[in-house]
């Protein structure tokens, strides 16, 4: 995982310092629109890693991953003079976002206390990596991957609208629909995905806690014994709300296609990371349920990661 973590960072700090200094083309008003989320960028990184810091809270850029986005399609949106092709990206943004605040909410990632709430389980086994052990190393990890890295993420992957824009000459067309009808159905697949999981993990420990109290039948059921979600959607890949959330943001990027920009242009590049990174988050992860739930090694070899 640190060496995805290294590569990733590497890779972005080189592609960002490709695209802010090559030679695009933009306008001013879209060289002035892409400023301006760059600072809010910058902003919103380095408070999370003060407020982080201060609290011992590292998932602080988690509560603002499906929030920031909004923001990013709307600003961009206005910028444009909401024309049409910008309203339905930030408008699918939108429900996008909302949908994910709301399964992030119910699952104690949000606290009265803005600083509070869960803190993503993975940082706390991160933390004992020998390399990062030191107070010192750990910083340095909230500053630029949990921090930086991640904000730029986010402001990357919702770029593709400033490249829609720069083609808003080209009137609304079939490619357009289909892309939106295939971003939002996405949507509803990660929708279920997530529920899924949630109903099942929720049970879970709803009877693990029954157990703890005396009655050790609910946890017993080899369904719920299991551990980890494997059915409905489940049953077909390992993955399917990062599958869908991969896919969510590459019909973003078609949409700079549909416009009439090229099949591979510069906006690419944040959907390109998301992969990347969802690659190496689904291997950590599997690998600490491995380690939880011995049915696991089974379940990996029998179903798929991402591609049913």
């Amino acid at each position: 995982m640190i060496r995805t973590i290294l590569f990733l960072t590497a890779t972005l700090t080189l592609v960002s310092v490709a695209v802010f200094t090559a030679d695009l083309n933009f306008s001013t008003a879209e060289w002035t629109a892409l400023t301006q989320v760059f600072w809010v960028t910058l902003g919103v990184a380095l408070l999370c890693f003060v407020v982080g810091e201060f609290t011992g809270n590292n998932s602080q850029v988690d509560k603002l991953w499906s929030l920031i986005p909004i923001y990013y399609g709307w600003h961009f949106a206005a910028a444009a003079g909401f024309e049409p092709r910008t309203n339905i990206m930030a408008v699918l943004i939108t429900l996008w976002g909302v949908r994910l605040t709301y399964n992030f909410a119910r699952r104690g990632g949000y606290s009265w206390k803005f600083w509070g709430g869960d803190e993503d389980y993975r940082w706390s086994i991160l933390r004992q990596t020998p390399a990062l052990q030191s107070r010192f190393a750990w910083m340095m990890f909230n500053l630029f991957f949990i921090c930086l890295y991640q904000n730029a993420l986010i402001l990357l992957f919702t770029l593709p609208i400033l490249e829609a824009w720069r083609h808003s000459y080209q009137a609304l067309g079939t490619a357009d629909y289909l892309v939106a009808g295939a971003m939002f159905l996405l949507i509803v697949m990660e929708t279920v995905a997530d529920q899924q999981q949630y109903v099942y993990q929720t049970e879970k420990h709803r009877r693990l806690q029954l157990a703890k109290e005396g009655d050790p039948t609910p946890a017993s059921d080899p369904y719920y014994k299991k551990g980890f979600t494997h059915t409905g959607l489940w049953k077909y890949m390992r993955h399917p709300n990062y599958a869908a959330e991969q896919g969510i943001w590459i019909c973003f990027y078609l949409f700079t296609v549909s416009a009439g920009s090229s099949w591979i242009n510069w906006s690419i590049i944040g959907a390109v990371l998301l992969l990347f990174l969802f690659r190496g988050s689904s291997n950590f992860s599997e690998d600490i349920t491995a380690a939880k739930y011995p049915e696991f090694a089974e379940y990996k070899k029998t179903t798929p990661r991402f591609i049913p």
